[in-house]
């Protein structure tokens, strides 16, 4: 077993869910091909850094990010930040010859994940980007049956991503309001993971006509650094502008003929994490809800007139990474599982020396599709999306 040294950026809430699916890949996924090792977390203040490291098990803290990527002894870095960090940290961990996983989107603008695309084809380490919702079982299962022609060719995809965290027009002005560091709203934040999900299963969008509304314009500003995600409200106090999108609704064409629609909004009361996804062939049909994420209903056109219908599929088992996960179907599957089988094939494709999906490419694909999108937000009009080269220089060596 190979040990690997971690060192994690950023200790807010995707710090805390990376952190804990590091401790869990080796209880779940035994003998664990990698035994990671959380060396060092870095935060914005030595304080914090330092509260960070004990909350999350890190043997060590720092403020400087500059200081992880400079340490011989780590041997990943993992980018846990607000979307405009994420470029610059990424480069240097990967021109340090370090293996990279950053959180989603891959950027805040086009140009940087574009930068961050290069230099992972030019690197020989491992890079992932955290679109950990295809790692959901059933979401898993649903690409299974796909690959096994069980509902034929695809037809048509329509996904949905709605919640209501920031409905509240007294919710603070997380950072996630702010184009200069999220680069997006809805399109970026949620929409993305929708557009991950339809490029695992059906395949790269290739045709966008779009609309994006922003409800609320203004926004009380936060009394505090952390992201509160609307947990907390303002009732007085300066405001300042909102200047990305609430919501956006897109019309797709698919590289390989199918249609569909995404849709994403964080203004929808009563949606709490509702990511669904529909996809309808020319021989059955699947649906799935996140928040019934154990559940894949299923319809096929072999099934008798008198029984046809959806049905349920509670994943376990039998089911793709249910080995390591709960020894019963439908024992309840959270989102922490799904970051431990993420960080599981990361760490397996350093073991091998192979490559891991969704990598900065992938993430690059999706951030085309954002950009046309708000492109066609604007213009009125369909527009296409260029293809991601994704050929590398040399062959990758074992990390």
């Amino acid at each position: 077993m190979k040990k690997v040294n971690v060192g994690l950026i950023g200790g807010g809430f995707m710090g805390k869910a990376h952190s804990l699916a590091y401790a869990g890949v080796p209880m779940f996924f035994w003998p664990a091909d990698v035994m990671p090792v959380k060396h060092t977390i870095a935060e914005a203040t030595p304080e914090l850094a330092a509260d960070a490291a004990t909350r999350f098990g890190f043997a060590g803290s720092t403020s400087d990010w500059r200081s992880i990527i400079d340490d011989p002894d780590i041997d990943v870095v993992d980018i846990a930040t607000p979307n405009n960090l994420h470029a610059e940290m990424a480069i240097a961990a990967l021109r340090a010859g370090k293996h990279v996983i950053c959180e989603k989107p891959l950027a805040h603008t086009l140009e940087d994940a574009e930068r961050m695309h290069r230099v992972a084809l030019e690197s020989q380490t491992v890079n992932m980007v955290a679109f950990n919702y295809r790692r959901t079982p059933a979401v898993a299962l649903a690409k299974k049956y796909i690959e096994e022609g069980a509902i034929g060719d695809i037809l048509n995809f329509r996904g949905t991503y709605l919640q209501d965290w920031s409905a509240d027009p007294n919710s603070p002005l997380s950072w996630r309001f702010t184009k200069a560091v999220a680069g997006s709203g809805a399109v970026g934040d949620i929409l993305s993971h929708v557009i991950d999900l339809a490029h695992y299963l059906v395949g790269d969008i290739a045709e966008v006509t779009s609309l994006t509304k922003t409800y609320i314009k203004d926004r009380p500003v936060q009394s505090s650094g952390s992201d509160s995600l609307g947990n907390a409200k303002v009732d007085s106090g300066p405001r300042a502008s909102v200047d990305v999108d609430d919501e956006v609704m897109t019309l797709v064409k698919f590289r390989g003929g199918a249609v569909g629609s995404l849709e994403a909004t964080r203004n929808a009361w009563g949606r709490n994490n509702f990511i669904t996804l529909e996809i309808h062939g020319t021989e059955g049909s699947i649906a799935f809800n996140y928040e019934n994420r154990d559940e894949l209903q299923v319809c096929f056109r072999s099934d008798e007139g008198d029984r046809r219908g959806f049905r349920t599929v509670y994943t376990g088992p039998n089911h793709p990474n249910g080995h390591a996960l709960w020894p019963i179907p439908a024992l309840g599957i959270g989102y922490g599982e799904t970051k431990i089988i993420e960080a599981n094939d990361f760490f397996t494709a350093i073991a091998t020396g192979g490559e891991v999906r969704p990598n900065f490419a992938d993430g690059y694909q999706v951030a085309l599709v954002e950009h046309a999108i708000l492109e066609s937000a604007e213009s009125g009009a369909w527009t296409s999306v260029p293809e991601v080269d994704r050929s590398r220089a040399t062959r990758m060596t074992a990390g």
